[in-house]
């Protein structure tokens, strides 16, 4: 059995989000308020492990991974990650999420080895809301970052803030002001409730719905979706060489076009980013003779997955922050 991955309503997957590590050194108060601590001693997926998922994944219609954490450039190897994954013909699209630590000093060395997107998260353009949010005074670091990914050829260069009232609410204007003359894909993500994160989502959650009224108002207007834009809606304008997106999970029907599924660190396939324990892999990642298992499995999986992710009703599952598995 080897054609593509579909759940049982007709949706397909394309795109894995898979996490090399939970280790983060930054504290954003929407996800690790009180900083990383190490549920005992973790064995993160080995090279050997990754290159056997990748390659079941590859064989039922997977063309983009994203690389997550955790903080993923954290792995002294993840150059090496990048460059197993680009040795991979069917994989087309190779891209990560971070948070900009080490961008400086590797964009370039990481766009050679095969990296051809990344999502860079820049909660506040205000250096002393950035640290308020991050824990962490790394202001100017991060967009250093930002521009040498710029300069390294990146095909997509996005950049990702949470959407936190009371906090950064206000930062619309700076941001507009910066991607008029930069091409970035500027992506407001609307806050989603964590189980250890009820108080935190009353006090700051922010609809989605109000940046976009604001932006149709000042002449934005919406991009018809692409197949790889997933639940993003995306906006752009003529007089600016950015764009907007935005991912508002609560919004109706979010979940009608997902096509991505995750994997953890520790080698747990997520259906979905809420919901459920994880079901684990990694006992058929150990040779390339147990790919036909694994993409049984994987086909067998599918129909468990939900229709929605339920966070309409409250219903957070069992993720307890989003750095556990990727977000």
């Amino acid at each position: 059995m080897s054609q593509q991955l579909q759940d049982d309503f007709g949706r397909r997957f394309h795109y894995l989000r898979m996490s090399v590590t939970d280790v983060c050194n930054f504290k954003c108060s929407y996800c690790l308020p009180d900083g990383y601590h190490p549920n005992g001693k973790q064995s993160f997926l080995t090279l050997s492990e990754i290159e056997h998922l990748v390659a079941a994944f590859a064989k039922v219609g997977t063309r983009k991974v994203r690389i997550t954490g955790g903080e993923p450039t954290l792995r002294k190897d993840f150059t090496d990650i990048v460059r197993l994954l680009a040795d991979n013909d069917a994989i087309h699209t190779i891209a990560t999420t971070t948070n900009g630590y080490r961008l400086e000093k590797n964009a370039q060395e990481w766009y050679d080895a095969g990296l051809r997107r990344i999502n860079i998260s820049v909660d506040s353009l205000d250096p002393r809301m950035f640290y308020q949010i991050t824990g962490e005074n790394r202001f100017d670091q991060v967009m250093s970052g930002v521009d040498a990914a710029l300069n390294a050829g990146f095909e997509r260069v996005k950049i990702n803030a949470v959407l936190l009232k009371d906090l950064n609410d206000k930062d619309l204007p700076r941001f507009l002001h910066w991607i008029k003359h930069t091409p970035i894909d500027l992506r407001f993500i609307e806050l989603m409730e964590t189980g250890l994160g009820h108080e935190y989502f009353q006090a700051h959650h922010l609809a989605g719905e109000a940046i976009k009224g604001r932006l149709m108002a000042e002449g934005w207007l919406y991009d018809q979706p692409s197949a790889e834009d997933g639940p993003a809606q995306n906006f752009s304008h003529p007089d600016y060489q950015g764009r907007i997106g935005l991912i508002m999970p609560y919004s109706k029907d979010f979940c009608a076009s997902c096509n991505r599924l995750r994997v953890s660190a520790v080698g747990k396939l997520h259906l979905c980013l809420f919901t459920e324990q994880g079901l684990d892999l990694r006992d058929l990642l150990q040779s390339t003779a147990q790919q036909p298992a694994l993409i049984e499995r994987l086909h067998q999986q599918l129909h468990l997955k939900k229709e929605t992710h339920f966070l309409h009703q409250g219903i957070t599952g069992v993720t307890q922050h989003l750095a556990s598995i990727g977000g």
